[in-house]
């Protein structure tokens, strides 16, 4: 069996990118990897027969990777962090008194 030799392409002050992935994707990937097998090896420990396992883990799989690439793509290197931030901005702030411009206007 040939060695194989993946190329991690980084410069300076910046972040690294294998395969196309960049940043954080890399390890969500990973992850989800991790939990495909731990997936796999429940779903057999219960009986499940082995090849329906594989299929099922196959498009899991299929799924989990373009789904990952899409969001590396669509959102880049620090874009996920900035729309989940973006959510956690009330659209509206409702008040019933004016105490709080008030006492801040006396200070």
């Amino acid at each position: 069996m040939a060695n194989s030799v993946y190329q991690i392409n980084k410069g300076i002050n910046r972040s690294i990118e294998f395969k196309g992935l960049r940043a954080q994707y890399i390890w969500y990937l990973g992850g989800g990897v991790v939990a495909l097998l731990i997936l796999y090896a429940v779903m057999y420990i219960m009986g499940i027969p082995s090849l329906i396992c594989i299929g099922i883990i196959l498009i899991a799989g299929t799924v989990l990777v373009v789904k990952i690439y899409a969001m590396s793509g669509k959102y880049g290197e620090h874009g996920l962090m900035k729309a989940i931030a973006k959510r956690q901005v009330p659209k509206v702030i409702k008040t019933c008194s004016r105490k709080v411009f008030l006492q801040k206007n006396k200070k």
